[in-house]
């Protein structure tokens, strides 16, 4: 009895220590070989924060931007604190008719804006309006604008295409030129290259051709 239990306990003593010894030397295999960052990278994605409005055609956003849905968003949205008629009264936020190219926290009549946006520089332009739209408080850290903004391009250029036509701003920006279009002159400046270079082997090559006597004189 004493001899199987003794038996059984060294055999299990054993498993035990090789168990152990499996244990450590994998854990140290693993930890030289770990990749310095999880995960695996895709192909043609984004980080976080990088790129943003940079990566916009504004001016194509805002030539594809509806004006009427402009204004119903921006009334539905922002009506409680803001008004946009032309002499409209100031509200919880400022009267925003004309508001584009205005300087950015100044400039209207009546309303005392926060410092973050006193201090902030700049006008309003399509591009700060945009990235103003898509996140106020990163914007401009520390304003009181409780809105947390839109994350949709296209909702912000109807928004902003509705507060350029009440009441104007600065010209709308163009829209960048396609690929295709870009690469078009180039085409066509080689294609008549090669043609010029054909022409004179065609001359050459033609049978019966008088060289001495230019084509039309004497006629």
């Amino acid at each position: 009895m004493n001899d199987r239990f003794n038996t059984a306990a060294g055999w299990l003593l054993f498993a035990g220590i090789v168990g152990l010894g499996l244990s450590s030397v994998s854990s140290r295999y693993f930890a030289t070989h770990a990749p310095e960052e999880g995960g695996f990278p895709i192909e043609g994605a984004v980080e976080e924060g990088a790129g943003g409005d940079a990566a916009l055609d504004i001016g194509l956003l805002l030539a594809n931007a509806d004006p009427a849905v402009g204004e119903a968003a921006a009334v539905a949205r922002c009506g409680t604190c803001h008004t946009f008629d032309q002499g409209g009264a100031n509200g919880q936020g400022p009267n925003l008719y004309g508001i584009m190219g205005k300087p950015v926290g100044e400039g209207i009549p009546g309303f005392t804006f926060s410092d973050a946006l006193a201090s902030h520089g700049g006008s309003w332009s399509y591009e700060n309006m945009f990235a103003w739209l898509e996140s106020p408080r990163s914007f401009a850290p520390g304003t009181k604008m409780s809105f947390a903004g839109l994350s949709k391009p296209e909702d912000r250029a109807n928004i902003i295409r509705f507060l350029y036509e009440n009441g104007g701003g600065p010209a709308l920006p163009e829209p960048a030129p396609a690929e295709e279009a870009a690469a078009a002159p180039a085409d066509d400046a080689e294609a008549a290259a090669g043609a010029e270079a054909e022409t004179p082997e065609a001359e050459e090559a033609a049978p019966g051709a008088d060289q001495t006597n230019p084509v039309g004189e004497g006629a």
